[in-house]
């Protein structure tokens, strides 16, 4: 099944980071001017402080509420709320002691946050307000009234409050900040590569009803040319021969056919609920009739009922290819399995070819990469890509003693894709 749009994106993730970095901040800050308040170790212009401290928390509840909107956050919008941060912390810094308060080196905590989220025009506005912030508070401050010996005090164990609040809020924050970003980069990379694919499976698919539409003429001269050849002929030898072609012709106008039924189910969204047992057993079938020169073995073995499903028309194709590239290994003494649990459904094919060569066993199930000396390469990458819309996998090993285990895993509940 298609996985669900990710709604949000690193820069959301990461303005909520931040309000959650801004809260903590005001907490710190109310307590500080709440403790001084309380201890009367130094007076300060406490109305000021009030207001904005409320001005800071009313911004925390803005941005909390911002974020329930469904419009997305620019790195624009994210690199203004790091300077309306920078804003706030210097007019608290302004009538706490400005330049001489050791909370000064909080400026460092929104500028490594801006170096690590936003593209490097943003940091250098950020790193210039945060400096000329600085550099006003060298020159304009509300002192604080204190005794130099108390002062030198305060501004030690301040040093070391502020540099362990930075330390701790760049580690973490920070830290999973700069992972949302390598996320998205991944994920965007994933959706590049399926974009990819996509186009390539179209590519295929035109291609292909383009044959399947100019085969109907000479599959059908060639049906009426052989009813005629075993009418004006004898031969048992002759009569065999005719016979086999004949049916091989059939089975390509039924695959023809097959086809575009396939499709109008798809679109009609008819697709039948079967038991995973009777999926495979249909598909078995199908396979036999067209590669009557393989033998196989089949065996099921799950625990409890077999699971039922509702597999699209491709995924019976996919599973139709790998028999094929198995026979076309080694058509004799193939092993079939269906086994399941409660989370998957396994096909697994065991055939004794010569294996998979470990030069190109990564490029395996690109387009138009094939080891056999015929065929065009398509087969697995058709299959690998149906399976994977489907939510399952496809994986090829070597096996010790020779040849290639061919594994076909599908959730629970397969349904159309």
């Amino acid at each position: 099944m298609y996985e669900p749009v990710q709604l949000l994106s690193a820069s959301r993730l990461n303005l909520r980071l931040l309000v959650l970095i801004r809260v903590l901040v005001l907490a710190a800050q109310a307590g500080s001017v709440g403790l001084a308040y309380a201890s009367r170790l130094v007076e300060l212009p406490w109305m000021a402080l009030g207001i904005t401290l409320a001005v800071s928390g009313a911004l925390c509840l803005a941005s909390a509420l911002r974020l329930r909107g469904p419009w997305p956050v620019t790195e624009l919008e994210y690199a203004a709320h790091l300077a309306v941060d920078l804003i706030v912390h210097s007019v608290l810094l302004y009538f706490t002691g400005g330049s001489t308060n050791p909370f000064v080196s909080y400026y460092l905590v929104p500028l490594t946050i801006a170096a690590a989220t936003l593209p490097w025009l943003y940091t250098l506005a950020i790193a210039g307000l945060a400096l000329g912030s600085y550099t006003l508070l060298l020159m304009r401050y509300e002192p604080l009234q204190l005794e130099p010996a108390l002062l030198g005090t305060l501004q030690v164990y301040g040093m070391w409050l502020s540099f362990a609040l930075a330390a701790v809020l760049i580690t973490f924050f920070v830290a999973r900040m700069a992972g949302q970003l390598r996320e998205q980069d991944q994920r965007q990379a994933e959706r590049r590569e399926e974009s990819l694919r996509d186009q390539q499976l179209l590519a295929v698919a035109t291609q292909a009803a383009g044959a399947a539409h100019e085969l109907g003429t000479p599959l059908a001269t060639m049906s009426v040319l052989l009813k005629e050849l075993r009418q004006e002929h004898t031969d048992p030898a002759l009569q065999e021969d005719l016979a086999l072609l004949q049916s091989q012709v059939k089975l390509c106008k039924e695959s023809l056919q097959q086809l575009v039924r396939a499709a109008e189910a798809d679109r009609r969204q008819a697709i039948q609920e079967q038991t995973a047992r009777e999926w495979v057993e249909a598909v078995l079938r199908r396979w036999h009739l067209m590669r009557p020169e393989a033998s196989y073995r089949f065996e099921c073995d799950g625990r409890g009922s077999a699971p039922r499903m509702m597999p699209p028309a491709d995924l019976s194709q996919s599973l139709l290819n790998l028999l094929n590239n198995a026979t076309d290994a080694c058509a004799e003494n193939l092993d079939i399995r269906l086994t399941w649990d409660g989370q998957w459904i396994r096909v697994t094919i065991r055939d004794h070819g010569p294996g998979v060569p470990l030069a190109i066993a990564e490029q395996i199930g690109r387009p138009f990469l094939t080891t056999k000396g015929k065929g065009f390469g398509l087969g697995l990458f058709l299959s690998q890509a149906s399976v994977n819309r489907a939510g399952g996998t496809v994986k090829l090993y070597n096996q010790a003693d020779g040849g290639t285990l061919t594994e076909l895993c599908l959730p629970y509940g397969v349904a159309r894709v």
